[in-house]
């Protein structure tokens, strides 16, 4: 099994890194995000130090698929 993890993506802030890594999860692939923001208590240093989104190799090419693809609203969406 290959193990080797690359960073898929990089954003200035952690919640939209924590919302991608929740989307890919969901789909059944396995994410993390990195952020040395000094445990949230320091927000801005993400503007130096970007967050992370790390997948497994092997996955990369299913995540970006599943985060390029714009969400159906037929699937799911708003009732109507």
């Amino acid at each position: 099994m290959d193990d080797e993890l690359i960073v898929l993506r990089r954003y200035t802030d952690e919640m939209s890194a924590q919302l991608d890594a929740m989307t890919l999860e969901a789909n059944g692939v396995p994410a993390r995000v990195v952020a040395d923001t000094a445990g949230g208590a320091l927000p801005s240093l993400a503007y130096h130090s970007p967050v992370r989104l790390v997948v497994r190799a092997a996955d990369a090419e299913l995540a970006r698929e599943l985060l390029d693809t714009p969400a159906d609203p037929a699937e799911g969406g708003e009732p109507g």
